[in-house]
């Protein structure tokens, strides 16, 4: 009996003492979830907080641009990384929203960043994302890019070439300015000499080029009209040599051709007597406007095809480039 009792109590102890250690096995497999949990959850919410401060930064402070065209070669070259004052020319409430300090303006020649006019938007949710990605990555990550894959441009980087109450003119790619108060156009090198400007806008096509330029002009105005037939032979001669030509084509000269070629053949249509007279006139940049120029002017689509832009829509001025570490820079 006593044999029967010591096995009993040895049964009892052994089983009892797996279920404690089962229960503290439990309670240590318990632990381990709960602390897994929460390690998950802590990273989750420092990565949601990292997201929303680098945003607000992006937003109110400064903002990280890659350059994207050459339109600003040689003083930004593409794919420089550039740091972008937010506050040079007013807060911006949110993205397109309304300004705190409006009444802050650019100066003229300030390299500055701008919502691209010619911008489409593929919706308001794709838009949000695709900028939140952008500035929460500070440019690492853009979503935002066209059928060929090449990012599409919501902002545009150029100089504030023309200010309120000047008015520009562009003949065979040279910009001819008359500020507010003078009364006759100087040219761009010399309207820069004069006012200790930057030097960096440059041209590259040769200056022959121009008269090929505008009989393809002239040619696509015929065009247009179902007369090519009738053009012009010295004209069809011009064209010649340019025919082969690869290298850039300033197409405001082009289109300026096109629009004097259909006015002279039908001066009566009240289109192509407005769209000539702007060319003749020039660009006026109106109160509270800013005409953007590139300083690559062969190579960029520019105010001189969108116009003057608003104030209200330069959200920011380009202080210095910080990649890649070769070009570090002031940018002036």
């Amino acid at each position: 009996m006593n044999a029967y009792a010591i096995w009993i109590t040895q049964f009892t102890e052994k089983q009892l003492t797996k279920r404690k250690m089962r229960i503290a096995q439990d309670k240590v497999e318990k632990s381990k979830k709960k602390t897994i949990k929460k390690e998950v959850l802590s990273w989750v919410d420092a990565i949601v907080f990292a997201v929303i401060f680098v945003l607000l930064i992006n937003q109110f402070l400064f903002q990280l641009f890659m350059i994207p065209t050459p339109s600003m070669v040689d003083t930004l070259l593409v794919k420089d990384r550039v740091y972008v004052s937010k506050t040079s020319y007013g807060v911006e409430l949110y993205p397109t929203g309304p300004k705190l300090f409006s009444s802050i303006t650019p100066l003229r020649d300030d390299v500055i960043v701008f919502y691209n006019p010619q911008y489409t938007s593929r919706g308001p949710l794709f838009d949000i994302l695709s900028q939140i990605l952008y500035m929460g990555t500070f440019s690492l990550l853009n979503i935002d890019k066209d059928e060929n894959g090449n990012p599409r441009e919501r902002l545009y980087v150029k100089r504030a070439a023309a200010m309120s109450g000047d008015v520009v003119q562009f003949r065979n790619g040279t910009s001819f300015i008359k500020g507010i108060g003078q009364s006759e156009f100087k040219s761009d090198s010399e309207f820069r000499s004069i006012n200790n400007l930057s030097n960096a806008p440059t041209q590259t096509i040769n200056p022959d080029l121009y008269s090929g330029f505008k009989a393809y002009g002239t040619l696509l105005g015929y065009q247009d009209l179902n007369l090519s037939n009738l053009s012009p032979s010295v004209v069809v001669q011009e064209y010649q040599s340019v025919a082969n030509y690869q290298g850039l084509v300033d197409y405001y000269e082009v289109n300026k051709a096109r629009a004097t070629s259909i006015h002279e053949i039908n001066p009566f249509d009240i289109t192509s007597r407005s769209e000539k007279s702007v060319y003749d006139v020039g660009i006026y940049v109106p109160l509270g406007y800013t005409l953007p120029c590139g300083d690559n002017r062969d190579n960029s689509q520019d105010g001189r095809y969108f116009g003057p832009v608003k104030n209200s829509s330069i959200i920011g001025k380009v202080k210095f480039t910080f990649w890649p570490f070769s070009s570090i820079k002031i940018v002036k």
